[in-house]
């Protein structure tokens, strides 16, 4: 009998031979691409979204491809269960030939999260399920009640929608108070917006009302009486028609906002109505920027495209200050020089922006705390030397937490860019890039004027929102721009290239561009040295700043190894 067996180890071997090259194989390609392709950590994903187990299980047949994650070994096994070089040869040899054996084995144990699963037990007899080309096992559930959907194709980056989405239905309860609505964003930060919306609803109310306003009344009458009316101009104007990708939610923030701004310049009241029409009439073009600044700087854009008309070529006006995008700054220092440093950039900045700035220094102790209170005469000394309007203040607790909560009061941060010893940017830099609501200019040493810029541009909706930037900095600023795209092939650089071009030429900026073949951040930080290049422009990360280092990604390198300040868009 043990001789019989023998020719089926054998066969199974090789077969987890392969599985294990595939593993191999798909993890270099994904370094390639940039795509991430991992398992999920089961609990990240149940307290991320706040997840609440019930109890009891059921036995049921499972689809393999809605198994998204894993309980403790989600390292072990790529994203489609094939074996990492961590896992156990004899243990996976042994597990097939059980599954195809008299004997088999029992069920998977998993947790369900919508329509996601994550195994809890049995993830070597998925993985080998999954090199069998089996579509279903049989498996005992357990349930984990969330208030968000959870698709079984989840990714990381719309794991981070959802979790902030369960949070503000916990806050509000809107899901259970208003069943139905669709409150669905698309860009992280969003649901801090409207929880800002509600609570200043709330204050108005009391006022009007002369009584204190209970949270969930504040909540329904929010929603009642300023976010479904301008739902209902969303939908009558056909504004999702224009962005399939947007939602009504994007949609609402964006027209609170623009609608607080005509009101502002104009000096009368605006109906939602009338904003949306008006939005409605201009969208004759795909690069409506998502973001607040974003949209800013497409009004001051839309506004140079006009004057560019009226002016002979290459002359350029000064933007009045209304017509800037730059009203609140904030710089995060410290007591070392390169912070220093890092204030002097954000001085030019807020010089030529007429800008306030707002600086941050963030003590680890509240003894450090109580020390860097001396640094506020000096900071703001400084700033008056400059003729800048500045103040300082001190935070104590999580650096990219207490940027990040300054952050949305203001238009851009401007930081440190601190390397470690492997030229890599340190993981606060990576994960404030990655977590912050407005854009970030990484300062690595000496500040500079900034007169010659380098545009990274790959068509991708960050590079188009870096790409908003450069046509302001080159407009307004007089920034001398390079537009810098690589490809496979040249013909291919050159047709990405071509939307910057066509939006750079209707907005009357002259620029130069390259088109090459190789590794874009080679291209740009040659490019930048050799025309003496005090900033580059481009995208934020394609996806987890982790990822992007562990897989080289491009902006990880520029910021490794740039020597002038990088302006990361979106």
């Amino acid at each position: 009998m043990a001789d019989d067996l023998i020719p089926n180890r054998s066969l199974v071997a090789d077969d987890f031979r392969r599985a294990r090259r595939q593993a191999e194989l798909r993890d270099v390609l994904n370094r390639l691409t940039g795509r991430c392709e991992e398992l999920l950590s089961y609990e990240e994903v149940r307290q991320r979204l706040r997840g609440r187990e019930l109890s009891g299980r059921k036995l049921d047949y499972i689809p393999l491809e809605a198994i998204v994650g894993s309980v403790g070994r989600y390292r072990e096994f790529t994203r489609d269960f094939l074996p990492r070089k961590h896992i156990s040869p004899q243990r996976w040899v042994g597990v097939k030939l059980a599954m195809t054996g008299l004997r088999g084995v029992p069920p998977i144990e998993v947790y369900r999260i919508g329509e996601a699963y994550f195994v809890a037990d049995g993830n070597h007899r998925v993985s080998v399920a999954q090199q069998m080309g089996l579509t279903h096992i049989q498996a005992f559930v357990t349930e984990v009640r969330v208030r968000v959907p959870v698709e079984r194709d989840i990714r990381p980056e719309i794991l981070i929608l959802r979790a902030e989405c369960a949070e503000f239905l916990e806050c509000t309860r809107l899901d259970e108070l208003r069943p139905g609505t669709d409150l669905r964003v698309t860009t992280p930060g969003a649901y801090r917006n409207l929880l800002e919306h509600i609570q200043v609803h709330r204050y108005f109310m009391g006022l009007d009302f002369q009584r204190d306003i209970a949270w969930e009344e504040a909540v329904g009458h929010w929603h009642d009486n300023v976010y479904q009316p301008a739902a209902q101009a969303i939908r009558q104007r056909g504004l999702l028609h224009h962005y399939p990708k947007r939602t009504e939610a994007d949609f609402y923030l964006w027209l609170a906002h623009h609608q607080a701004e005509l009101q502002k310049t104009l000096g009368w009241e605006i109906s939602t109505a009338s904003v949306a029409s008006h939005l409605a009439n201009r969208l004759q073009t795909d690069l409506i920027p998502p973001g607040e600044l974003a949209q800013r700087l497409h009004r001051v854009l839309e506004v140079a495209e006009t004057q560019a008309r009226a002016l002979p070529p290459g002359e350029r006006r000064p933007a009045p200050r209304e017509e800037r995008v730059v009203d609140d700054l904030l710089v995060v220092v410290g007591g070392e020089q390169t912070d220093w440093q890092t204030l002097e950039q954000a001085i030019i900045v807020a010089r030529r922006e007429e800008a306030r700035l707002h600086g941050l220094y963030i003590a680890a102790s509240q003894n450090e705390r109580d020390k860097a209170l001396s640094l506020q005469e000096a900071f703001e000394g400084r700033c008056r030397e400059a003729g800048v309007a500045g103040r300082l203040a001190v935070n104590l607790g999580s650096r990219v937490d207490s940027i990040n909560d300054r952050a949305r009061w203001t238009d851009l941060v401007v930081a440190p860019l601190i390397r470690g010893p492997d030229r890599h940017p340190e993981a606060w830099v990576r994960e404030l890039i990655w977590e912050c609501p407005r854009p970030v200019l990484a300062v690595p040493q000496q500040p500079v004027v900034m007169e010659r810029a380098v545009l990274a541009f790959d068509n991708s909706p960050r590079a188009l929102q870096a790409l908003y930037a450069a046509t302001y900095l080159s407009g307004w600023w007089g920034t001398q721009l390079t537009v810098v795209t690589s490809a496979d092939r040249r013909q291919d650089a050159v047709r990405i290239q071509a939307p910057a071009q066509d939006y750079l030429e209707r907005h009357g900026v002259e620029a130069n561009f390259v088109a090459e073949v190789g590794l874009p951040d080679r291209w740009l930080l040659r490019i930048a040295g050799e025309l003496g290049c005090g900033l580059i422009v481009m995208g934020g990360y394609s996806f987890s700043p982790t990822l992007d280092w562990m897989f080289g990604g491009v902006l990880d390198r520029v910021l490794g190894e740039s020597p002038c300040p990088v302006l990361v868009c979106g």
